[in-house]
């Protein structure tokens, strides 16, 4: 349903929208508001958090980390694009088009604005680091965060754990070989 109706809406046909979920109808009204948002025909007011798919490695549970992000963010009008991933090896340069983004390694949390590391933080203050910085960028932006910030200090950290985490898990943390071969197994039947 949502790719016919983004298909309908970016050839300008229609000027209302009814998105049907089995939800409350205000989840409803949540969902057509992002959709408009993620098309460019509203203006975004909210945080449009992105998350990675969680590979093997991931350093932290993505999607609890992203739900206590959203949380943590509740209905705040920030229109930022906020990114939460699980390593630091692949996280700041996947997620470098959001307006800041947190990536986990070693324990620690690194934040990073347009794929610029710009600190370190605990991991238990990852979403609280998350949403100051951000409150931050949205009175001041992006320029000013990364001002503000030791880069230097940040990048030599993010360095220095994205090379323990290589170190710690090879340079194929997914197994892509033996999944490409079982896959392969099970298509050929």
């Amino acid at each position: 349903a949502t790719a016919g109706i983004a298909t309908l809406l970016m050839e300008g046909i229609g000027d209302t929208i009814r998105y049907s979920l089995t939800a409350d109808p205000v989840e409803e009204a949540k969902a057509g508001r992002q959709l408009l948002e993620a098309l460019g025909l509203r203006e975004r007011k909210n945080v449009d958090l992105i998350a990675c798919p969680s590979c093997g490695r991931a350093e932290v549970d993505v999607i609890e980390v992203a739900n206590r992000a959203m949380e943590a963010f509740g209905e705040r009008e920030l229109p930022l694009q906020v990114a939460v991933m699980g390593c630091v090896v692949n996280g700041p340069g996947e997620a470098r088009e959001a307006d800041i983004g947190i990536a986990a390694g070693n324990k620690r949390g690194h934040l990073f604005v347009k794929g610029r590391n710009i600190a370190v933080v605990p991991e238990d203050e990852m979403v609280d680091q998350l949403v100051e910085w951000a409150e931050f960028i949205n009175e001041h932006g992006t320029d000013a965060a990364i001002e503000r910030a030791d880069t230097a200090l940040a990048e030599r950290e993010a360095a220095r754990d994205r090379s323990a985490l290589i170190e710690a898990q090879g340079d194929d943390a997914n197994n892509a070989q033996e999944k490409i071969v079982e896959i392969r197994r099970t298509v050929s039947g």
